[in-house]
């Protein structure tokens, strides 16, 4: 599934088109999301790709860090649901779980099966990857593309980037990876879902989800530096830090935390699919936008 496209080694060809870029420059690798006409909404297809990447960062002995980046204007506007690249339908190899194939199954155990493995399986991994990951994000990022933002370790943004969980809406609460509590205060957590209002890049650095805010046309630039910086560090130093702030994360009750949220949010789908058109309360992309998302 992976278009990548390694230059380190001295190739200056073209990066490929496909829905994640890879790039290793030095001691870094630069992970690309990569559907810019659709903000870089996240498809299955995105999703494993994805995947892939951050295995080939993380079994390559040369990479050090690792950015997370998205192409365009956007980071990311969260999961697809409506552009037609949407491939929820269709069957991939599962990797994050032992949960079995949702496509031959219907109402919520389709959806179950299908979260457990794409949403809420795959960012937990991608959060235990051992060594440290730098998001770079401009524009939105929203809903789902949270959740690729938060399993980052550092987040770094530009002064026009925004923040939203806007699936309150949808009568959820919250996306699938539910780290509000955790990467901002509570009441701030609250007010965040309550209202589904986009956050400043300045609003998420007072509050502590963001680690710099920068001008837009600085943020590759510093990013990279920042990732350099960090590449410095002994890999093992960095690897077992890692682990031990996500381990005190862990105590917190974020991982337990998360697996009791989830419930509640399939409980949601199931409750819309009941009483609206469909397990998303009948919102779609052009009523989000229109609600402000």
């Amino acid at each position: 599934m992976l278009d990548a496209h390694d230059t380190s080694a001295g190739d200056t060809g073209d990066l490929p088109s496909g829905p994640v870029l890879y790039e290793r420059r030095g001691p870094v690798a630069y992970v690309t999301l990569n559907r810019p006409r659709y903000r870089n909404a996240q498809n299955s297809a995105m999703t494993y790709a994805l995947d892939a990447a951050f295995y080939r960062a993380a079994e390559d002995s040369e990479v050090k860090v690792v950015v997370l980046a998205g192409a365009g204007e956007h980071f990311s506007a969260g999961h697809d649901i409506g552009t037609p690249g949407r491939d929820a339908h269709l069957p991939f190899e599962r990797r994050a779980g032992l949960w079995w194939d949702h496509t031959d199954k219907t109402g919520a155990e389709s959806r179950f099966a299908r979260e457990s493995e794409v949403y809420l399986g795959m960012c937990r991994r991608w959060r235990e990857l051992p060594k440290p990951v730098v998001a770079s994000v401009q524009g939105a990022c929203v809903a789902g593309g949270l959740m690729l933002a938060w399993i980052c370790d550092l987040i770094v943004a530009s002064e026009d980037a925004f923040f939203a969980d806007p699936v309150v809406r949808m009568g959820i609460p919250g996306v699938e990876y539910f780290a509000h509590p955790w990467v901002m205060p509570p009441r701030i957590a609250k007010e965040f879902l309550f209202t589904g209002d986009r956050m400043s890049a300045r609003r998420a650095y007072e509050v502590g989800m963001v680690n710099k805010v920068v001008e837009r046309g600085e943020l590759a630039g510093l990013t990279h530096e920042l990732a350099l910086r960090i590449a410095g560090m002994p890999r093992l130093g960095l690897a077992l830090t890692k682990r031990a702030v996500n381990q005190a994360e862990d105590l917190q009750g974020l991982h337990t935390g998360m697996d009791s949220v989830f419930g509640l949010h399939h409980l949601a789908h199931a409750h819309n699919a009941e009483t609206a058109a469909d397990p998303l309360g009948g919102m779609d992309i052009a009523s989000m936008k229109k609600a402000g998302a």
